[in-house]
C-alpha cells in the first residue's frame, strides 16, 4: 500500500457519511461489527501514513480530521453499543486502542507501540 492509497482509505473509513455504508465509522455507528480484515487494513494504512509523514512538520486538514474521527468516534460508538447490549467481536476494544495509538503516533511523529 502506498501513501496515496493509505490516505484515501483512511479518509473514506473515517468519514461519518451514511453514503459510505461499509466505512468503519458508519458500521460502528450502526452497531455493526467491522468487515473482516477492515481493522487490519486500517492499521496497515495508519502505519504507511506514519512512515510517510513522520518527518513532516505539517499535516493536511482532511487527513487529520479523518484520523481524529477514527480515533475518537470509533470508541464512542463502541461504548454506546456496549451500553445498548451489542455483542461486539472480542478483540474490537483492543483494536480500537491500537488505532488510537497509531493516530497518536502520526500526530507525534514517534511510533507508540504500547
Amino acid at each position: 500500500m502506498d501513501y496515496k492509497t493509505a490516505r484515501s482509505f483512511l479518509i473514506y473509513q473515517g468519514t461519518s457519511s451514511d453514503q459510505n455504508t461499509d466505512a468503519f465509522l458508519v458500521r460502528l455507528k450502526q452497531r455493526k461489527a467491522p468487515i473482516p480484515g477492515q481493522v487490519t487494513s486500517l492499521l496497515l494504512a495508519l502505519k504507511v501514513v506514519f512512515e510517510a509523514l513522520r518527518t513532516t512538520s505539517a499535516l493536511d486538514r482532511e487527513l487529520v480530521y479523518s484520523l481524529y474521527l477514527l480515533s475518537l468516534e470509533s470508541r464512542q460508538h463502541f461504548d454506546a453499543g456496549l451500553l445498548a447490549g451489542v455483542d461486539w467481536p472480542p478483540l474490537l476494544s483492543e483494536d480500537l486502542k491500537r488505532i488510537s495509538r497509531a493516530v497518536k503516533s502520526i500526530f507525534a511523529g514517534v511510533w507508540h507501540s504500547e
